[in-house]
């Protein structure tokens, strides 16, 4: 019985994921949806998560023996995305710009990789997509975005969210302008 309801329970996460892609208009490849899928089965009774120090451990991660540093790293990744994701709120409250965990993940998640196409170097590459789902994720199911006009700016201007672009784009027809010191171009 217990596997029907494990089954059960993971049929329920991809349908999650699947409605959060079509809501953001991001179509991820199977291997990092199951990859997304699985981390939200494994962290969802942790509410741990939010209150560790992931900077200590990155360091830790990168003088670890090779063995040690790729899980250290990979749990550092998977908490970045899960706390850039689910809850940009908590990031808010630490005083640290988002964009200082998405840069921790990606390094995190290449850092723990064997070559550049492997499910490591595919999660760093893609960070700001999955951050994005799972953000549609989150989401209420209210009509009204659940970003600021200003923090949508913030997050595109810092990671390139395509859906904090799309949220800017719900407030104004303007074209947004990011500073031509971090080389972003506007579009």
């Amino acid at each position: 019985m217990a596997m029907v309801t494990r089954l059960g329970d993971t049929a329920l996460w991809f349908e999650i994921v699947h409605d959060a892609e079509k809501s953001c208009a991001i179509s991820l490849h199977q291997e990092l949806e199951s990859y997304l899928v699985f981390l939200l089965m494994r962290y969802v009774k942790r509410p741990d998560l939010v209150q560790q120090v992931m900077a200590t451990s990155f360091l830790a991660g990168l003088q670890a023996s090779p063995r040690e540093r790729i899980e250290i790293l990979r749990s550092v990744g998977d908490q970045c995305l899960l706390l850039t994701g689910l809850y940009p709120g908590i990031v808010k409250k630490r005083h640290v710009r988002i964009g200082y965990f998405v840069g921790m993940g990606q390094t995190a998640y290449v850092s723990s990789s064997f070559h550049r196409d492997d499910i490591y170097a595919q999660l760093g590459g893609h960070f700001v997509p999955l951050m994005d789902v799972l953000q549609s994720v989150r989401r209420s199911d209210s009509q009204l975005p659940d970003l600021l006009p200003f923090e949508a700016w913030e997050l595109w201007s810092e990671t390139g969210s395509q859906r904090a672009l799309s949220i800017l784009r719900q407030y104004t027809n303007a074209v947004p302008m990011v500073s031509s010191l971090d080389g972003r171009k506007p579009i």
